[in-house]
């Protein structure tokens, strides 16, 4: 994965948020402590398992009140940015520092807050053949990271100062970039304190519902990257999609899509042969077709100038066996102006991670 890329992708992300308004808004800051467990998601982590992972989570939200008409849709969500510090409490892991991009989404009167975040993470202590080889969850120093968040929060108790407390759940990976990548996911349980800067907007706009109807669009994505498989030390390889479907809008929120993906995935070529000559009891020929051919069905919830896609596929054409014929795709794009959009993709078999798919594409 190219760390600049990601990095602005989330730019643009940021750009999205800041450009509602040249209104004075409403800022909450929040300090948070975490204590949790590692979950054993994959038996080859269990060695890694030592202790109880703590840290800290920092973070800055900026209020939303209907200035744009999305913000209505969706209860007048809060936009921001965190920082976590994650000490795994193990001297095989290491500590990570991350920064994320997030929404909160607000429930029960505003009691209840949900926050989902996307982001990059530094790790101190990743894989290294000679001096850290037990590490086989992360193969890279930089990682991609996301974590969800569910909190009792109350704002303003006293003087500005409220209070807040749920649990989480952080994932650390790379998305098969580079292995080994077995990646880690934390559930913690947390507790802090938020501080409300007043601002001018403080009003909650409200406007007629209109329904929107939209016509069936059709779409061509082109995507690309590096990975490399699960066997250490094969190599990184570049890998080519092309896709196309038809969406169409079931109202202000979401669309419902249908198509197919054509997959060059280049380091299967070198897995085709590894395995031929490794493991000749399996009567894998060295000259089968690295090539898939898959369909899927998906759905878009649009947020703004920002959408989330979620994709479920599964291969029509699948010469080589290669974690089972089922494939899902989260991705998260971002529209620049009606047609073109980018697109920052995570491709998995379950919770098998294959590859971060980087992309264009455009909507007609």
């Amino acid at each position: 994965m190219s760390p600049r890329v990601f990095l602005f992708f989330l730019m643009c992300a940021g750009y999205c948020f800041s450009q509602e308004s040249e209104r004075a808004h409403t800022y909450t800051f929040e300090a948070n402590q975490f204590y949790g467990s590692i979950i054993l998601h994959n038996p080859d982590i269990s060695h890694l398992i030592t202790d109880h992972p703590a840290g800290v989570v920092l973070a800055y939200n900026r209020k939303t009140f209907g200035l744009k008409e999305w913000e209505e849709w969706y209860n007048y969500p809060d936009l921001g940015g965190s920082f976590i510090y994650h000490n795994t409490n193990s001297s095989v892991l290491g500590e990570a520092y991350a920064v994320y991009a997030h929404f909160n989404f607000y429930f029960l009167k505003r009691n209840l807050q949900f926050r989902v975040a996307q982001g990059l993470a530094y790790m101190t202590n990743p894989y290294d053949r000679e001096t850290n080889f037990r590490n086989n969850a992360y193969g890279t120093r930089l990682l991609s990271s996301n974590y969800a968040m569910i909190n009792y929060h109350k704002e303003n108790i006293y003087k500005g100062l409220g209070f807040k407390a749920g649990i989480s759940i952080t994932h650390f990976s790379n998305a098969n970039v580079k292995a080994p990548n077995t990646s880690t996911n934390t559930f913690a349980f947390n507790m802090g304190l938020t501080y409300t800067l007043e601002g001018k907007d403080t009003e909650y706009i409200r406007r007629e519902k209109v329904r929107l109807t939209e016509s069936i669009k059709y779409n061509l994505v082109f995507r690309g990257g590096i990975n490399e498989s699960d066997n250490i030390g094969h190599g990184q390889y570049p890998f080519y999609i092309f896709s196309a479907y038809a969406d169409k809008r079931l109202g202000r929120k979401s669309a419902v899509q249908l198509g197919a993906d054509v997959f060059f995935s280049n380091f299967l070529k070198e897995l085709i042969r590894y395995q031929s000559i490794s493991f000749p009891e399996n009567d894998i020929d060295p000259d089968t077709d690295f090539k898939r051919v898959g369909v899927f069905v998906g759905h878009e919830l649009f947020i703004n100038k920002l959408s989330i896609e979620t994709q479920l596929g599964y291969y029509v054409y699948y010469p080589f066996d290669f974690e089972g014929k089922v494939y899902n795709r989260l991705s998260l794009k971002r529209y620049f102006g009606d047609k073109v959009f980018g697109v920052v993709s995570l491709k998995s078999h379950a919770a098998a991670a294959e590859a971060v798919e980087f992309g264009v594409g455009i909507r007609l």
